[in-house]
């Protein structure tokens, strides 16, 4: 098949960008002649999404928008893979040229900030559906910035997203969450597929010996890691809030790395380097933004990753990336986390609604509290992730393409 992959850049801005190396390379590798279309290539600071040697790919920046459609065309492509553009119109330029599946990493056309989440009185998820209400709850409930035009600009553009969505012929999410979101909007439920529920049961790996596992395992040195974007809603100043509770809980020093960037970057070094004044035996880094090699070494060398999220996140790809190296998580129970955090399986689960530092706090200390108890966490972790390796969401997912292009057929 040939498959064209759609996205707004070419280069790794975030988990969207890592996710699409890994299945680009897997489409490649089961046969398929896969092609990149993106409309720039920035932040220019990152590296470039890895692709095969054999696949053409053009960019709107570079080629300007009719000469990259023109040669997408020619591609012929039997299928469009499409991840959200800034630019509606040439979106709907793209699923004109073939059969299109959609993949939802976010709340595209579902709401106006795109985060899905009340910010007064209170943090909390929100439930509403997209509409022109929530023009109505966006200043009382801070949903977004201050400016009315950003605000209406927004808005159109979700709206938009919204109307292309319904061109789509299937919509793919990877929470049962988020496809729920969308059957709100007249998503066809036979268009719409949660791609994590239908992925099968793996064969749990093999155990290791116990006695040497909890003796790795068993450490008097908490390693914490926190992955992500770092902006309000990912959450970083209440994990650091949470810190002081988990010390004098554990009472064993804690190590603690954010790895990421982005605008609260700074506000977040200023109160780690408050708390680290209060307590001596809590060490705090930043590495700023990390590329896949540098992701790997960190996730396994930590005891615990901590997805301090405010929002309902659509899903958490990190999260069972880190399960893979029996790695469990402590997170807020909001959004697609549900999916794949089981509380007391793989990890252990804080109240969303509202998110707070002392729930987020007793979910970390339940985690690493007890060496028996972890190293149980760490095995379900490492069982549950099993389902979600690339091999399987690709096993699903060149379903649902088969399926899109037969129908059109």
């Amino acid at each position: 098949m040939r498959i064209a992959v759609i996205n707004w850049t070419n280069r790794k801005a975030g988990g969207v960008e890592n996710y699409l190396e890994s299945v680009i390379g897997e489409l490649s590798r089961l046969g398929h002649c896969v092609a990149f279309w993106h409309e720039t290539a920035e932040p220019s600071l990152r590296e470039p999404i890895a692709l095969p040697d054999a696949a053409p790919s053009w960019s709107v920046a570079e080629l300007g928008a009719l000469r990259a459609l023109s040669a997408l065309r020619e591609w012929q492509p039997d299928l469009i893979y499409a991840h959200g553009l800034t630019d509606p119109s040439l979106e709907a330029e793209t699923i004109r040229l073939a059969p299109s599946v959609f993949l939802a990493h976010a709340y595209y056309g579902a709401c106006i900030s795109g985060a899905k989440t009340f910010k007064s009185p209170v943090v909390k998820p929100c439930a509403r559906p997209f509409g022109w209400q929530c023009l109505l709850h966006y200043y009382p409930h801070r949903c977004g910035g201050l400016s009315p035009l950003s605000m209406w600009s927004n808005f159109r553009l979700q709206a938009k997203r919204l109307k292309l969505l319904r061109s789509y012929d299937a919509v793919v999410t990877l929470s049962e969450h988020m496809r729920l979101e969308y059957l709100k909007y007249g998503i066809a439920a036979e268009h719409a597929f949660d791609i994590s529920a239908d992925m099968p049961q793996a064969l749990p790996p093999p155990h290791l010996n116990e006695d040497e596992a909890l003796e790795s395992k068993a450490r008097d040195f908490g390693r914490l890691l926190f992955v992500g974007r770092m902006d309000f809603l990912k959450g970083g100043h209440v994990f650091l809030e949470a810190l002081p509770r988990v010390y004098a809980a554990l009472n064993y020093p804690l190590r603690v790395t954010f790895a990421g960037d982005g605008p609260e970057r700074a506000k977040w070094e200023a109160q780690a380097a408050r708390v680290e004044e209060q307590l001596p035996h809590v060490k705090i880094g930043f590495t700023g933004w990390v590329g896949k090699e540098r992701l790997d070494e960190l996730l396994g060398d930590c005891d615990l990753l901590v997805l301090p999220s405010l929002w309902p996140e659509p899903f958490g790809l990190i999260g069972p990336e880190a399960g893979l190296r029996g790695v469990p998580v402590a997170a807020f129970a909001a959004g697609g986390i549900l999916d794949w955090l089981s509380d007391g399986v793989n990890g252990h689960l804080a109240p969303g609604d509202p998110p707070t530092a002392e729930g987020l706090a007793q979910s970390i200390i339940k985690c690493l509290h007890d060496p028996e108890v972890y190293l149980r966490l760490s095995r379900g972790a490492k069982e549950l992730a099993q389902r979600f390796k690339t091999e399987n969401h690709l096993l699903v997912l060149s379903e649902v393409f088969s399926r899109v292009v037969e129908r059109r057929r």
